[in-house]
């Protein structure tokens, strides 16, 4: 039975560890070829023992490194089949206490180097009239978050970006879609979790948190075939924590 990526190209952002890694693991099990970027050289070690994976060390607000990226990738193979914009930063402060420097290199992160390398991608995507773009948004940008008013704003953007990215490249037939996840249980969000959010678990139905592998699914949906006619759409994996 084929496997539902064979042969896609796909390039993951943030993929040393966490949602990006276990989304980088899925799409190559699915018989992608992945290359795998992250800023951090030590959270690609994993890398080394996937032949269908390839760890690139990379500072997504490097304009020209992205570039070069994106170049390797289509000399290589000829074509991008799906980006996922998975890298980002995150904080947890109250309004009154926002560092504006942290909050300037959010937006940089988040929202500036998303939508550079979704430019430099829907290039390549653009001549072989195909491709799917996922971004990844978050639950506290559709119905914010007391205390992470600066990080629901720039995936706020995301969200806004997907949708007139979606728009604008449909004649293309390039899908642009987001995943909006609620908690996830990464080593990231349980380091803080006991401090800041230990009874928000109480608001999740489904009574616990989300696994990296729940959002990784819904990143295998939207790449691939299964979601032809798909695009422009925020998709909530959140055990129904918004309803």
């Amino acid at each position: 039975m084929e496997k539902l990526l064979q042969d896609k190209v796909c390039i993951v952002t943030g993929a040393g560890r966490g949602i990006g890694r276990t989304i980088a693991e899925t799409y190559a099990h699915e018989g992608a070829v992945v290359y795998a970027l992250d800023i951090r050289e030590e959270d690609l070690k994993w890398t080394d023992d996937n032949e269908s994976v390839h760890g690139m060390m990379v500072d997504i607000c490097d304009f020209a490194a992205v570039k070069n990226v994106v170049m390797t990738v289509k000399k290589e193979h000829g074509k991008i089949d799906v980006l996922v914009n998975n890298a980002g930063l995150i904080s947890y402060e109250m309004m009154s206490m926002i560092d504006y420097d942290k909050f300037r290199k959010m937006i940089d992160v988040n929202v500036v180097a998303l939508i550079h390398i979704m430019q430099m991608v829907a290039r390549v995507m653009t001549r072989q009239q195909a491709g799917s773009i996922i971004n990844m948004a978050s639950m506290v940008a559709v119905k914010g978050a007391a205390g992470q008013l600066s990080y629901a704003a720039t995936k706020g953007a995301v969200i806004s970006a997907t949708k007139s990215a979606a728009k604008e490249l449909a004649d293309n037939h390039i899908r642009v879609n987001a995943i909006a996840p609620g908690m996830v249980g990464t080593e990231r969000f349980k380091a803080v979790l006991q401090e800041k959010f230990s009874q928000k678990i109480n608001d999740i139905p489904f009574g616990r948190l989300a696994e990296p592998e729940d959002i990784a699914n819904a990143a295998l949906y939207l790449a691939s075939d299964m979601s032809s006619y798909v695009t422009g759409q925020v998709l909530g994996v959140d055990g129904a924590a918004i309803i």
